[in-house]
């Protein structure tokens, strides 16, 4: 009896604080490559994340980073179609918001990340914009998803539609890849299958 009431009370507790996030690990592949990716996600907004390369030439080490987040999950595809996988660690930020992080092999000689443009720097794709963001990778297109709010920021609904838009990677800069928005639109919500 007193164990149940202490399971209780622990239950109620994590329940207060907020949501509790499990430990992430799981292993992505494409036959014989891929990326096991590993964090603990023990604290709201500092972990490590670690990224170990699998399949790659033995000289390709693990890498582990920092991040001020807790990843939810992840995906693993050939963005680029160059013949070797990237692979999309879906974030959480303490304040709530999802985003991604996305690392790219190079040959399967090297880890390169791929930039993600913040979308507050598109006043076109940003208005109306306040979170509440869902991904999806179909097929090597990443499918981002976030209800519409009115500018009157004393608003505190979304308005009855949501924004899509699609992003394909692109070559960047001096040989970097970046995420580039290549088709948006506007929905009801209520059309939008979840």
């Amino acid at each position: 009896m007193k164990n149940c009431l202490l399971i209780g009370l622990i239950f109620s507790f994590q329940c207060v604080l907020g949501q509790v996030f499990p430990k992430y690990d799981s292993t992505l592949k494409i036959g014989k490559t891929g990326y096991r990716i590993n964090c603990l996600n023990k604290s709201n907004d500092r972990n490590i994340l670690n990224i170990r390369p699998i399949g790659f030439k033995a000289e390709v080490r693990e890498a582990s980073l920092e991040i001020k987040a807790r990843v939810l999950s992840a995906e693993i595809d050939d963005l680029n179609n160059d013949g070797f996988p990237e692979v999309i660690i879906f974030i959480q930020e303490p304040n709530g918001k999802k985003s991604l992080f996305c690392v790219s092999s190079k040959e399967n000689e090297r880890l390169e990340p791929i930039y993600f443009p913040d979308i507050t720097d598109d006043m076109v794709l940003s208005k109306g914009y306040r979170g509440q963001d869902d991904f999806k990778l179909v097929e090597g297109i990443l499918f981002r998803k976030f209800p519409i709010y009115d500018t009157d920021t004393a608003i505190k609904t979304p308005t009855k539609k949501v924004r899509q838009i699609f992003y394909r990677v692109v070559a960047g800069e001096q040989g970097t890849l970046k995420f580039k928005a290549f088709k948006n639109f506007e929905m009801n919500a209520e059309d939008v299958k979840q």
